[in-house]
């Protein structure tokens, strides 16, 4: 599986990102019907639900992580991902496993 690394974006609308450490993991899910984002990418984390997005704007988009319209198409509906790095209103992250089932 080749690396896909993304952004996280908008953490500082949910839970702020003081709490996040590298490795942990996220998940990611599709929301297709999202008003303002037809390619969004909800990213959840276990016990706090939602903890922002993948990053979709060239505004947001960290180095060479992918956005949410490059990768929307690789994942599935849902995928997993780990923490790499933290960073200013967000974290850098790495896909894990991809097209996982509920």
């Amino acid at each position: 599986m080749a690396k896909l690394y993304f952004t996280v974006a908008g953490c500082n609308h949910y839970f702020g990102t003081d709490f996040m450490e590298k490795g942990m993991t996220v998940k990611l899910k599709k929301e297709p019907d999202n008003a303002y984002d037809t390619e969004a990418i909800m990213v959840k984390m276990k016990g706090l639900g939602k903890v922002g997005y993948v990053a979709n704007s060239t505004r947001t988009v960290v180095g060479e992580t992918m956005s949410a319209g490059r990768l929307y198409d690789q994942i599935g509906k849902k995928a997993k991902a780990k923490v790499v790095y933290v960073i200013p209103g967000g974290a850098v992250c790495k896909i894990t496993e991809r097209g996982i089932s509920d």
